[in-house]
């Protein structure tokens, strides 16, 4: 019997891998689809998510990025660095390479296999035709083991959505810049010497183009033509779980319950979930995961909760870049919560 099963190798399934590796446990991820595996996502690390990488041992080779820039149609612009050292724009695809060969490095066997019925027992859980002392659910937003153990909410509040396109331009800022519009933001993140990843986030089921239409300072740096590959989506975005822990199943990743993509925070807080859940299995402790989660996440929710919520008042929405312009000090501040 192992140690861990972890069910899903995408990126936060694979750092829990890494963490129990290195705690010593013996563990097995359960993920029937090849290496890497794309998705939309803005594939900018945030300097606690380069740096939580780094110390897990894991390369990546990216393009710095050196802070947040804000700007909107009225030419407003907002800047700030970075306060603890540089993140990482990086492919989602070179993300899952450079985790999926450290997992090889330290021994950690991936099983092409699906996690399907998950059934536990008094000193164990088997899925998958394998038994485990613990089981992470690490099967994404959407978590098919979250929502087979009635861990899930409804959430009545209206949906936001993201998509992602890469385009072969070069890149002119070594800045995350965030455009704002009317009811959706634009991010775009340098990846490389003639690359940058451009995502949405929005409340609009539209095309990818419908959606950069909505940001024409932006679409006049990104000829059509550049376009590389095609557009992903992802959502609704908004997650809500009632508890992360059902016996000896712990929820971590988008599983564990998801706010929004607004403050790019999605691998550190996958990361730091991960430590924490390694942290209980180790000490035979599920039961403090839920709190432990919870610590570890609360800045991450508090801070994109209080902007999704301003995003959600026109009104307010309209001012958010012009007053950040005209507090940097306060922009500042709030950019330094990233990093």
């Amino acid at each position: 019997m192992i140690d861990l099963l972890v069910a899903g190798g995408g990126p936060a399934g694979l750092a829990t891998a890494i963490h129990a590796a290195l705690a010593g446990l013996e563990v097995v991820v359960a993920e029937p689809r090849a290496t890497p595996i794309d998705k939309a996502c803005g594939e900018g690390l945030m300097p606690p998510a380069l740096r939580g990488l780094t110390g897990l041992g894991v390369t990546l080779h990216g393009h710095p990025l050196r802070g947040i820039r804000y700007l909107d149609g009225a030419r407003n612009i907002a800047e700030a660095p970075f306060g603890t050292g540089p993140g990482l724009g990086v492919r989602r695809t070179e993300l899952h390479h450079a985790l999926a060969r450290r997992a090889a490095e330290l021994g950690v066997l991936v099983e092409p296999v699906r996690v399907g019925a998950v059934h536990q027992h008094d000193d164990h859980v088997s899925a998958a035709g394998l038994r485990a002392r613990y089981l992470a659910a690490a099967d994404g937003l959407h978590s098919p083991i979250r929502r087979s153990l009635g861990l899930g909410l409804p959430d009545d509040r209206p949906a936001r959505y993201g998509l992602r396109r890469h385009y072969a331009v070069a890149p002119w800022s070594d800045h995350v810049e965030v455009y704002w519009s009317a009811g959706s933001e634009a991010y775009v993140t340098p990846l490389g010497p003639e690359l940058v990843g451009v995502a949405v986030l929005t409340g609009h089921r539209e095309p990818f183009e419908q959606q950069l239409a909505r940001f024409p300072q932006l679409g006049r740096r990104l000829p059509p033509a550049a376009a590389t590959g095609r557009a992903r989506g992802a959502g609704a975005l908004r997650q809500r779980v009632r508890r992360r822990v059902a016996g000896r199943v712990l929820l971590v990743g988008d599983a564990a319950g998801y706010v929004d993509a607004l403050t790019g925070e999605g691998i550190s807080v996958a990361l730091a979930g991960a430590a924490r859940l390694v942290d209980c299995v180790r000490a035979g402790r599920p039961q403090d995961y839920e709190r432990a989660w919870c610590r570890a996440t609360r800045r991450y929710r508090l801070l994109t909760e209080s902007l999704l919520r301003l995003r959600g008042r026109p009104a307010v929405a309209a001012r958010i870049v012009p007053l950040a312009a005209r507090c940097p000090a306060a922009f500042a501040a709030a950019v330094r919560c990233l990093g």
